[in-house]
């Protein structure tokens, strides 16, 4: 893969982080749900969720970094806590919305976030408004320092294990939400699908699933697919697996944001996003980002929405 330019943009720098990680073989958002090892990503010290897209960009770095730990901070709160990063770590960088618009500029809420970058193209110079992203520098606990960390990372912990729910409860909760999305699904068969046409989610018998939070994965991919449905987000369908050119690119799109839509919905739901790796995909994904970075903003600002409509995002959140 090619270096990345010195004066790259946070979105250039993410989508080659991405890629190579593609490139590697991996699809490194995707992780069994653990309460404790691999649960919500939480600030160290607050404890409150990051939201939006920011779980599956925290996903990503915690690979990078080669964590087990979901606990994140800034700079500055992890000096006022005596804290320092390792020389050499490298922050994790999430994104805050910045709305544009003549006249001045503002931090945006989600909403106006995602109606502005899902919708027609608006450009600085059109008069109207539109969106970039303010790059938040974070580190993971797992690359500081500090006489005063193994306390904060017990006290951390004790607070999650006192707030994680049994695995059946979390299951059952899944079933739930799952089980109330409009579309219906049909149980059989060798492959899981989401059919446009009749409108309607085929998935294998769940004794073919290795583990249930599998099945609620793989059933959380093809709800977020069916929310592309014209009645619902109208997102482009068309394309198949194979095709060239415009279908090959769609298909590529749509796939990669059914991926990150499950990956949010395995956050929320607290199932995590372990269904079955699909090889055959990593090689359009990469030709699809390559394209431009804004695609990935893009993706996940898709992702966010059709995760929305399955199941809203918890009131609290850490942006």
């Amino acid at each position: 893969m090619a270096p990345v330019a010195r004066h790259a943009s946070p979105e250039e720098k993410l989508v080659a982080a991405l890629i190579a990680q593609l490139e590697a073989g991996t699809t490194p958002w995707r992780r069994d749900w653990d309460g404790l090892g691999a649960g919500h990503h939480v600030n160290l010290f607050s404890g409150r969720r990051y939201s939006g897209v920011n779980p599956v960009l925290l996903s990503l770095g915690q690979l990078r970094c080669g964590s087990a730990l979901p606990y994140w901070c800034g700079y500055v709160e992890a000096r006022a806590h005596g804290l320092v990063p390792r020389r050499g770590s490298r922050a994790v960088h999430v994104l805050r919305p910045q709305l544009h618009q003549r006249g001045g500029s503002r931090p945006a809420s989600d909403d106006e976030a995602e109606s502005t970058v899902s919708g027609a193209d608006t450009a600085p110079g059109d008069g109207r408004r539109w969106v970039s992203y303010r790059p938040l520098a974070l580190f993971n606990a797992a690359v500081l320092q500090g006489e005063a960390l193994p306390a904060l990372l017990q006290a951390r912990r004790l607070v999650e294990r006192a707030h994680s729910r049994p695995e059946p409860e979390r299951l059952a909760a899944a079933e739930t939400v799952l089980g109330a999305w409009s579309v219906p699904v049909g149980f059989g068969g060798d492959r899981a699908c989401y059919l446009p046409g009749p409108d309607r989610i085929l998935l294998p018998e769940r004794a073919a699933f290795h583990c249930p939070a599998a099945l609620y994965a793989t059933w959380a991919h093809e709800a977020i697919h069916s929310t592309g449905h014209p009645s619902r987000l109208a997102r482009d369908l068309s394309g198949g697996m194979g095709s060239g050119g415009d279908g090959g690119r769609a298909y590529a799109r749509e796939e990669l944001v059914a991926e990150l839509g499950a990956v949010l919905l395995g956050d929320r739901l607290e199932i995590g996003s372990a269904m079955a790796n699909h090889a055959a995909y990593l090689g359009g994904w990469i030709a699809l980002l390559r394209e431009t970075p804004r695609v990935l903003l893009q993706v996940l600002s898709d992702a966010r929405r059709a995760a929305d409509l399955i199941c809203p995002e918890p009131a609290e959140g850490a942006g």
